[in-house]
């Protein structure tokens, strides 16, 4: 059984943030794939299926990014998920908008919620599937940016990054982390959102 976790904050005020990158490719992924999120379980919503063969639990913590890792770590220990089986997917300041980068391990970045399910989890060997949203020219402008809607410019690719990071997501559960990587990194990777 895999955890596919999105990573957001709750409530219509922060439905197109840029911090709620992670809940739009979970949403997209459960439409995809027919996977309605509609179950409350430990503070997060839920939802159960199968892709690729595999069953798996799509999540949407409702704690708030800073406390994702309080209802990640009661649905993995309700579950008996290994954190190896988890993938979380979020924002990343770190990555130029459009750009979608995938990766077992590694550290936080100063992102709240990751720090939140490793110090909940006690580690971070997860798989992540990261979306861009570059960053502020300030760095004391970073809170009021990821809270901030996506551009008018950036919703017009949005549709087709979501759609993307969640194919990315099945390459994982169809190919594996290291496979998925090389399609998504690889220095023949084509331009995979310009072809959909």
């Amino acid at each position: 059984m895999k955890l596919i976790v999105g990573l957001g904050n709750p409530g219509i005020k922060y439905r197109l943030s840029r911090h709620n990158a992670g809940f739009l490719i979970l949403d997209q992924l459960s439409l995809e794939r027919s996977i309605p999120v509609n179950q409350t379980l430990f503070d997060a919503h839920i939802g159960k299926g199968k892709i690729e063969g595999d069953v798996v639990i799509l999540a949407k913590p409702q704690t708030f990014m800073n406390l994702s890792g309080i209802a990640i770590r009661k649905l993995t220990d309700y579950f008996r998920i290994a954190i190896g089986d988890i993938i979380v997917a979020h924002d990343d300041l770190d990555l130029p908008f459009q750009s979608i980068r995938l990766k077992a391990g590694g550290g936080h970045g100063g992102h709240k919620g990751l720090i939140s399910l490793f110090d909940h989890l006690g580690g971070q060997d997860f798989m992540r599937v990261r979306l861009g949203i570059g960053k502020p020219a300030r760095k004391t402008m970073v809170e009021g940016y990821v809270l901030e809607h996506f551009s008018k410019e950036e919703m017009d690719s949005l549709s087709q990054l979501t759609t993307t990071a969640a194919m990315a997501i099945t390459d994982i559960l169809r190919f594996g982390i290291q496979a998925a990587m090389e399609k998504y990194h690889g220095k023949n990777k084509t331009n995979l959102i310009e072809e959909g």
